[in-house]
Parts: C-alpha cells; structure tokens; sequence
C-alpha cells in the first residue's frame, strides 16, 4: 500500500527533518574530533589508538567524553593551525609577488634612478603608480 501524504503528517516531517539535522550534525562532530585526535601533537600514537577506539566502539556517548576530557584544548589547536595556514599563505603570496611591499618597490626604483638606469621623471611616474 503506497504511503499517502495523510498518512504523514505535518508534524511528522518536521520531527524526520529534524531527527536528519541531529544526525548531519553528530557526523560533523566525530568528524571534528578524529581531526583533533590527529592533530593533538602532545597525543602519543597508543593515546591517538585508544581515543579512535573510544569513539568508534562508544559511538554516542564517545564524541561527548573527548568533549568533555580534551574539548577545552580543542579550539585552541583549531586557531593554532588556523594561523599557521595564514602565516604560510600570506608568505607565499609575498613570495610569488616578487616584493614584501610599497617600500620595497620604493627602494628598488629610487636605487634605479641613482644608478641612472631611468630619468627622474620615469621615476616620478613610477612612485605615482606604486603610491596610487
């Protein structure tokens, strides 16, 4: 027998979207804590083993007790690593650029000018461009 929409009510669908939600949501959270396992560096590899397990085997009530045991220290690796990925693009992108800045640029064409590789009034356009 087909499953018509009366025999699904409306307060029904909520309830399985939200049951849905709670799951969706407690897959990201195990999710979140295997990377904090793997990430936690003052973890032995038998301490990393153990808390997979704990996990794993005690599917709901594990994520709660790392939360609870080492949940403080969670997002302060979190911002660790955060800011390490900053710092690392941010040099990469001064890398690939050729220049750490304005002042250097700067430097560069003032030390051609002095060198008399360009006239003063090359100069003079090249500030105005790197200026503005």
């Amino acid at each position: 027998m087909p499953l018509l929409a009366a025999d699904y009510p409306l307060l029904e669908i909520f309830l399985s979207i939200f049951y849905f939600f709670i799951f969706f949501v407690w897959i990201l959270l195990i999710f979140n804590v295997f990377v904090d396992i793997f990430r936690s560096s003052d973890l032995s590899g038998f301490a990393k083993t153990v808390w997979v397990i704990v996990v794993i085997v005690f599917w709901i009530l594990g994520p709660l007790i790392y939360l609870i045991v080492r949940g403080g220290k969670m997002h302060e690796r979190a911002a660790a690593a955060a800011a390490a990925q900053d710092k690392a693009m941010r040099q990469y992108i001064q890398q690939a650029a050729g220049s750490t800045g304005t002042a250097d640029e700067l430097a560069k064409l003032s030390a051609l000018r002095d060198a008399g590789s360009i006239t003063p009034e090359e100069f003079e356009a090249g500030k105005a461009k790197i200026l503005g």
